[in-house]
């Protein structure tokens, strides 16, 4: 069966402005002509820091409280990147430690439109079955149908064998698999870095999928790499306030 066109693949569009942490990322991709833009999702973890995936990072400004990225809404927040770290064992050929934090010009104004979300303790883990969202503005169908609202879907937590079949470098530790199998839906290019949001915690990061096919999909575990989150946002503050105590 054909994938579903007009969703996120197979979702639906979000009520506006009802998911106040995504992050849109617009990046300068250069290639022969000059720079062309290309995007990837990411979701505000603190009003100075949004995390992402390692493989969306390039140049990039940060846009929050969107739902329509085509039109300047007065809800729009955009913030330039002064900083970024890469998880130094990111590895662009099997995409493990596919994770990236970004440090923000300004502080975020943080209001109804736009707002953190949690981030689960390091270590804890999402049950298989849990059932998950997923926004973004990514591809609709896998013949590039494009979308300037945000859409959601709805994807189960998978048993880690499933991957583990499917990607020669899936690693349990540090990744989920999700998706649910001939059912149309899934994340697509464009969604790289969104986050998987499960009992109102951001556990997943989008990272890749199958060639040729939706299903199954592949997250960054955010809570394997909690720790290194909390290190980098030491590091930030400390850039800051060379004088004073770390508060994390």
């Amino acid at each position: 069966a054909q994938p579903q066109e007009g969703e996120i693949i197979g979702g639906k569009e979000v009520v506006p402005h009802s998911r106040p942490y995504m992050a849109y990322l617009k990046i300068k991709v250069k290639d022969r002509s000059g720079s062309k833009p290309s995007s990837c999702g990411g979701f505000l973890i603190r009003p100075d820091a949004v995390l992402s995936a390692a493989h969306c990072v390039l140049k990039v400004t940060v846009i929050l409280g969107a739902h329509n990225i085509n039109v300047q809404e007065w809800s729009q927040q955009r913030i330039h990147v002064t900083d970024w770290v890469i998880h130094p064992n990111y590895s662009s050929a099997s995409l493990q430690n596919d994770i990236a934090l970004l440090k923000l010009r300004s502080r975020a104004r943080i209001n109804e439109n736009v707002t953190f979300i949690s981030i689960p303790r390091s270590n804890e883990h999402v049950r298989v079955g849990t059932r998950c969202r997923v926004a973004g503005w990514g591809d609709t169908s896998v013949y590039g149908s494009t979308t300037d609202v945000m859409m959601e879907v709805d994807l189960k937590v998978q048993n880690e064998t499933l991957c583990q079949q499917e990607f020669h470098d899936y690693q349990r530790l540090s990744m989920i698999c999700v998706g649910d199998q001939n059912s149309g839906k899934s994340t697509y290019e464009g969604d790289s870095g969104g986050p998987l949001v499960c009992n109102k915690k951001a556990h997943g990061i989008v990272s890749y999928g199958p060639s040729g096919r939706l299903l199954p999909l592949v997250f960054t575990r955010v809570s394997y790499f909690v720790p290194w989150i909390r290190q980098q946002l030491r590091r930030f503050a400390l850039q800051e306030l060379p004088a004073s105590p770390s508060s994390q």
